[in-house]
């Protein structure tokens, strides 16, 4: 059994970061409004650790929020000193932070290299300089693509950041900038579709009707594809959606935009619906139609596999004219999926159905 991965979060918003971004309100994204200190750094990894297991576990002090590299020098010390400590002791097993493209260069990089920094989340959001333009990033996409670089010819891990339905943004260019950040070869990618949070500039261009934010819809379609693509080469997505708060909510900070607690688990399953539907296109309707369906599945899956309140089985049923589906728990690859039609049996395979799928719309 792997180890248990658990992150020490700590919230630096705003700090560090020159711009205004049209979408960003990091207070009241983090939910934190403080300035931080050494101290509170070491408060808060020793109030995480009194409650964690000590055996079997990786245990990672994140900065989040902000542009940490873009804090006062002599701050970043006061602050990495902290997490550095401890991990020289043991008692963690990582450091990771997030920053902005414009704020990477070689003396960062031998700067945190020293306190013991793991991993480097870059905020690129997209990759085509008329959207960077256009919500206020102050940077361009030739600084992304060198700091990148930097950051993993200097042995760091990459992390990647996209948003999709950014201001002038388009499907075709949020899934450039997948493809593009696939080039990359990350570590790690978090997606984020655009939200309207309460007191930013985005707001008020929504609310004077310049803004348009993507429908809960039409943001599941393009971030399919995105996780797909991703998927497909091997990278690990370790989010999706913005983590749901008691601000980050309807009725509270989101103010439009496609927000839902499981945006996730939404995108997940209409990857599978959309697998199943060209796969099982492949059979033909006219096997298919009246028929009795069975799906074997691993566990992890069922739930992606049936959709939310089973919308992708009746989905699939009405598409085909199957008389009806049964899901099945099967002790195989969380990458397969056996589906019996009558006395025939046929294998899904997840990576091969993608790449397939992909293919058909030229995105690979």
């Amino acid at each position: 059994m792997g180890k248990k991965h658990f992150i020490i979060p700590i919230f630096v918003p705003h700090l560090g970061c020159p711009h205004d971004c049209v979408f960003c309100n990091q207070e009241r994204i983090t939910g934190a409004s403080t300035n931080v200190t050494a101290e509170y750094v070491e408060k808060t990894i020793e109030a995480y650790l009194s409650t964690l297991p000590r055996q079997n576990v990786n245990i990672e002090v994140a900065f989040y929020g902000g542009s940490f590299t873009g804090i006062d020098i002599d701050m970043q010390k006061q602050l990495l000193s902290v997490p550095h400590r401890y991990k020289e002791r043991r008692r963690i097993d990582g450091i990771r932070l997030s920053t902005r493209p414009d704020y990477i260069d070689q003396g960062i990089l031998d700067l945190l290299k020293g306190y013991g920094v793991d991993t480097i989340e870059l905020g690129v959001q997209s990759l085509k300089d008329e959207v960077l333009n256009k919500n206020g990033r102050g940077h361009n996409s030739d600084q992304i693509y060198m700091a990148s670089e930097l950051i993993k010819d200097n042995g760091f891990n990459l992390g990647l950041q996209m948003m999709i339905g950014l201001v002038g943004d388009t499907m075709e260019y949020s899934i450039f900038t997948a493809k593009e950040l696939a080039k990359l070869d990350p570590y790690c990618v978090r997606i984020y579709p655009t939200l309207v949070i309460r007191n930013t500039h985005l707001e008020g261009m929504y609310r004077s009707g310049i803004y348009d934010p993507l429908s809960l819809r039409e943001s599941i379609e393009i971030t399919t594809y995105i996780l797909m693509l991703f998927q497909y080469y091997g990278i690990n997505v370790i989010r999706v959606g913005l983590q749901p708060t008691d601000r980050i909510r309807r009725g509270g900070d989101v103010v439009a935009g496609p927000f839902h607690p499981s945006y996730r688990q939404l995108v997940e399953s209409n990857i599978y619906r959309v697998l199943l539907e060209n796969y099982l296109g492949g059979i033909g309707e006219s096997i298919l139609s009246g028929q009795h369906v069975r799906f074997e599945c691993n566990y992890r899956n069922i739930s992606y596999i049936a959709g939310q309140k089973a919308g992708n089985t009746l989905y699939l049923i009405d598409r085909y004219g199957l008389r009806d589906i049964r899901i099945y728990e099967k002790d195989i690859s969380e990458n397969l999926i056996e589906i019996l039609v009558g006395d025939s049996r046929y294998n899904m395979d997840k990576m091969d159905a993608i790449g397939r799928y992909l293919r058909e719309r030229a995105i690979i």
